[in-house]
C-alpha cells in the first residue's frame, strides 16, 4: 500500500486558490434558518419512525424489538442533543446580551 503526501507548498497553493464566500447578513439568516429547519425536520423523522415501530410492536406485527429500542434510543438522542444546542444557544445569547457596548 502506498500512501503519498502533498507537500506543504501544494497544499499553500491550493487553500490561497480558494475562496471564502462572503455572505449578507440577510443571506447567512437565510442559511442558519434552512440548517435549523433541516435540523428539526430530522429530529421529527426520528420521533416519528420511533413512534410507528413502537405501535407495531404493541399491535403485535412483525418487528424486532431490538429495532424497535434503536430506534427509540436514536430519537432519544437526538432530541437531547438538540436541547443542550438550544441551551448553548441560548446561553450564548445571553452572554451576547450582557455585553456592554
Amino acid at each position: 500500500m502506498n500512501i503519498s503526501f502533498p507537500s506543504a507548498s501544494k497544499v499553500l497553493q491550493a487553500k490561497s486558490t480558494i475562496s471564502t464566500p462572503t455572505n449578507t447578513p440577510f443571506e447567512a439568516q437565510k442559511n442558519f434558518a434552512s440548517v435549523l429547519k433541516d435540523s428539526i425536520e430530522k429530529i421529527n423523522e426520528a420521533q416519528n419512525q420511533s413512534d410507528v415501530m413502537t405501535e407495531r410492536l404493541a399491535r403485535g406485527e412483525n418487528v424486532d424489538l431490538h429495532q424497535v429500542m434503536i430506534a427509540s434510543q436514536k430519537a432519544s438522542i437526538t432530541m437531547s442533543a438538540t436541547i443542550e444546542v438550544r441551551n448553548k444557544v441560548i446561553e450564548a445569547y445571553q452572554e451576547v446580551m450582557r455585553m456592554q457596548v
